[in-house]
């Protein structure tokens, strides 16, 4: 290709292919699946496009991923619109997206089914949690457009049902850019300052772009959190937004959130006029029992004197029924009295006493004669004892003329003459008296 030897430098090769692609493919639309998706703390978002054939890495950068309006997840099939460049430090050729929607549903749509899952998971659609409106609100707080239809037509309704009803507007804008944070601020704003009794939030009608800052998260946070009820009235009828889910009233146009806010003068007219009739009756009802009572109360009044002498005649069938009691109580305790003075006569502690010393006394012999018998047995078997022992007696074999020979120089007893030697010194023990002798011989067993 070249006439002359030319040495290029990797870098240089490679910038001179960076160069001729991103020439020849500079704007390219292209679909895929999205795999092996990477979103660092940097907001880039990196993954791979793929089909059957084929795959590309890709990268989107974070100033056009900040407009997303859906969430971008592994296996999902994306239109991507952008350039083919090549990222030098690699080697490597990739797709740098510009835009991406959801292929064969809308971007909008798609953001507005991921946002509805994630917000019914974390319960901003539960009825529990939902507020009762006030029944008749002192002032009412309005956030819309202020050049907008809505606005007229929610005074409109409000004028004709009930003039005397105040209303605060806060204008803020229904769409565009900057419009849901416009909205979620005048939300919390109604909320710190807490002036009106319900809040109404809503615009008139329009395309889902139009009606998209209904859709944002931020918009439902602050309704959710909001501590004032909200009545959602956004688009028309068959118009819904994430913000009519978490409200807690939709109404579906803002004449009809009017509607509901306040009841017409007529309504309460008709109101009062039945509790008053209802009240009428139920004070003619408490009236009549009352009369009723008071004639029955009559009737049963009777003269005093005749009460007293009713009274006087109980007193005294009362009184003779006590000294009738009192009689029977006394006449049945003199019984029991004699019941138990002729039961202690019989078990009187006198009669036990002498009892308990006759046994005594037959006790006492018969362990006197226990002992003497005891004390004779003891007696017989000392004697017989003794005799033994006296048999027995080393003194009564020395009586007999026996001696004892004890070495004097251990004290031993000599019981044969292998024990001593001649001049030993020996003491011989004698039934009366011992002597000290002096061996001259020793003669061994004949």
């Amino acid at each position: 290709m070249f006439t002359e030897k030319r040495i290029l430098s990797v870098s240089k090769l490679t910038s001179l292919i960076r160069e001729v692609i991103e020439e020849n493919f500079e704007h390219v639309w292209v679909e895929g699946e999205v795999s092996n998706l990477a979103v660092p703390a940097s907001g880039h978002l990196y993954f791979t496009l793929k089909d059957a054939g084929a795959q590309i890495r890709c990268v989107l950068f974070r100033a056009s991923s900040r407009i997303l309006k859906f969430k971008v997840q592994n296996g999902m099939a994306l239109v991507l619109r952008g350039r083919v460049s090549v990222y030098d430090q690699r080697g490597e050729y990739q797709f740098i997206a510009e835009y991406l929607e959801p292929k064969g549903i809308g971007a909008l749509q798609l953001a507005f089914v991921q946002l509805k899952e994630k917000l019914a998971r974390e319960g901003l659609f539960d009825e529990s949690r939902k507020k009762p409106l006030p029944g008749l609100p002192r002032r009412i707080g309005v956030v819309t457009s202020a050049s907008g239809a809505a606005i007229h037509d929610i005074l409109t309704v409000l004028r004709r049902r009930h003039a005397g009803v105040e209303v605060l507007i806060c204008p803020v804008t229904v769409q565009g850019e900057g419009a849901a944070a416009e909205i979620s601020a005048a939300i919390r704003d109604f909320n710190r300052y807490r002036e009106v009794d319900v809040l109404i939030v809503g615009r008139g009608g329009g395309s889902m772009e139009d009606l998209w800052a209904f859709n944002e998260e931020q918009v439902a946070r602050a309704i959710f959190a909001s501590r004032i009820p909200v009545i959602s009235a956004i688009g028309h009828e068959v118009d819904y937004t994430i913000a009519d889910f978490v409200a807690d009233l939709r109404a579906p146009t803002p004449s009809a959130a009017a509607e509901l806010v306040v009841k017409s003068r007529q309504e309460l007219d008709a109101q009062l006029s039945n509790l008053s009739h209802r009240l009428s009756l139920a004070m003619e009802h408490s009236l009549e029992g009352a009369r009723d009572r008071t004639e029955g109360l009559l009737a049963a009044l009777k003269d005093p004197a005749l009460w007293i002498g009713h009274l006087m005649q109980r007193i005294d069938e009362l009184s003779d029924r006590a000294a009738r009691a009192l009689r029977g109580k006394v006449s049945l305790s003199q019984e029991r009295f004699v019941w138990l003075s002729h039961r202690l006569q019989i078990r009187s502690p006198a009669l036990e006493v002498e009892r308990f010393r006759e046994r005594l006394l037959i006790a006492s012999d018969r362990m006197a004669g226990a002992m003497r018998h005891k004390i004779e047995n003891v007696r017989e078997k000392n004697a017989v004892n003794a005799a033994r022992l006296s048999v027995l007696s080393p003194l009564a074999t020395l009586e007999r003329g026996y001696s004892i020979t004890r070495s004097r120089a251990d004290g031993l007893i000599v019981r044969s003459s292998d024990q001593l030697e001649k001049g030993d010194s020996v003491t011989v023990a004698f039934r009366h008296g011992s002597a000290n002798c002096i061996v001259e011989t020793v003669q061994g067993e004949s």
